[in-house]
């Protein structure tokens, strides 16, 4: 079995050997205060011009040692936003609380409900969904890695927050709370059986439905987050939604099998996508025009983004604003979504709207 600081050193030195690509900032914004952020997290967010009342709201939590707009543009999220009209959150961790830019999934503080990391990407959430009239049947979250891991964390501690989420490279909720617990887990050593995990993931929340839809992502040739930890994932969540082990569903989609786990009445609620030979990332297909290689963003021949998007009802057919944009290099003037906020101490309009929505939610004394 390697040692921590072995697999620390391997993952600095994949990091140095790929370089770290320039990566444009213009397309997401800093958000602005959105609540007493116990967690200390930063805010990033993409709101498209002429965004309309109701409009869904998509969460994108990065990776370990990327930031908020290098996810953004490996994955395309907020292109996607553009082309079909909803908003796009990204939280971002800083090197005070984790020197790798990770969340900390794995630390009890920061993972239970309204605590730590977990309410301050609650609270971002209120405030968006608050400032910018969102739909909040039609809120999600995804992420890579940690970040998908601490999207697992959303998902179970707030569900009646989330219409579905994607994890891609994840972990289960709750089974690790040191260093040494999170390595082994990644490692896919000492992981709980399925009904121990779905007993954690009951015991998140006082919750009892509906649950939200899960899309489970994961490279069947990744040495950082090994592939167990997909299939962990996905027994997790079989509990709440009362579907049987065995899938009822096994297809293949452009080269890589899908698992799919369905409701009583007939709907998708857990997937599972196995992407054959790739390593430890977010799959993506840059010919669709959303994403760009990078690290830890691999050109698979599959668009993840626009594979969840769809999952979700985002992506039509018929409901394209315009056409994808496959420069991404294009220099794209910042959407400030920082100009409502009154200045501090104000308590007035919108502000006061805000504040009042996170104490009644909960989030905000």
């Amino acid at each position: 079995m390697r040692s921590i600081s072995d697999t620390i050193e391997r993952l600095s030195k994949l990091r140095m050997s790929k370089g770290q690509a320039h990566v444009p900032d213009g397309r997401l914004s800093d958000f602005g205060p959105f609540g007493t952020n116990p967690g200390g997290l930063e805010a990033r967010a993409h709101l498209p011009t002429g965004l309309l009342p109701r409009s869904p709201l998509v969460v994108v939590l990065h990776g370990c040692t990327q930031t908020a707009s290098a996810y953004d543009h490996g994955s395309g999220w907020s292109r996607l936003a553009d082309d079909y009209g909803f908003a796009a959150l990204f939280p971002q961790q800083t090197r005070s609380n984790n020197a790798n830019t990770c969340f900390n999934w794995f630390v009890p503080g920061d993972i239970e409900r309204d605590r730590g990391e977990a309410v301050s990407i609650r609270q971002m959430i209120e405030t968006v969904a608050t400032r910018y009239d969102i739909d909040r049947s039609r809120i999600f979250i995804t992420g890579l890695s940690a970040g998908g891991a601490m999207a697992n964390v959303m998902l179970a501690t707030y569900p009646e927050v989330f219409a579905g989420g994607a994890i891609i490279a994840g972990l289960p909720y709750g089974t690790a709370s040191t260093v040494p617990e999170a390595f082994d887990r990644m490692r896919g050593h000492g992981v709980p059986d399925a009904k121990t995990l779905q007993s954690l993931l009951r015991n998140a929340s006082s919750h009892t439905g509906p649950w939200p839809t899960i899309s489970v992502w994961q490279g069947t040739r990744d040495a950082t987050v090994v592939p167990s930890n997909a299939v962990s994932v996905a027994d997790q969540w079989r509990g709440v939604h009362g579907v049987p082990q065995k899938a009822d569903l096994v297809e293949t989609v452009d080269g890589h099998i899908r698992q799919v786990w369905k409701s009583s009445d007939g709907r998708d609620v857990i997937e599972h996508f196995s992407i054959n030979a790739m390593g430890h990332g977010t799959p993506i297909d840059p010919r669709s025009g959303y994403g760009k290689s990078a690290p830890y963003m691999l050109d698979a021949g599959i668009s993840s983004t626009l594979h969840i998007a769809r999952s979700w009802g985002l992506v039509a057919s018929f409901d394209k604003c315009k056409e994808p944009d496959l420069d991404f290099d294009l220099p794209v003037p910042p959407i400030s979504v920082a100009t409502t906020v009154p200045p501090s101490g104000s308590t007035s309009g919108i502000q006061k709207t805000i504040e009042d929505a996170l104490r009644a939610a909960g989030l905000m004394k």
